[in-house]
């Protein structure tokens, strides 16, 4: 799912982690923990922006990327 992705947006909570793919690739296990719910399923909301994945809802983060 991160193959093609840039860059990923994670909310958590109020906040929303950014990741940046170009500049380092985290291992698979941090990304896996920052995309599934607690069930193993892909958390949700999850909308893909062109190079740019959006994963939770963050009201800010959907601001700045959908503009």
């Amino acid at each position: 799912m991160t193959r093609n992705v840039d860059e990923i947006y994670v909310a958590r909570g109020k906040r929303a982690i950014h990741v940046d793919l170009k500049a380092s690739r985290p291992r698979k296990a941090e990304l896996l923990t920052l995309l599934l719910g607690p069930t193993g399923g892909l958390r949700a909301p999850t909308l893909r922006v062109g190079r740019t994945l959006l994963v939770g809802f963050n009201e800010e983060a959907y601001a700045q990327i959908l503009k």
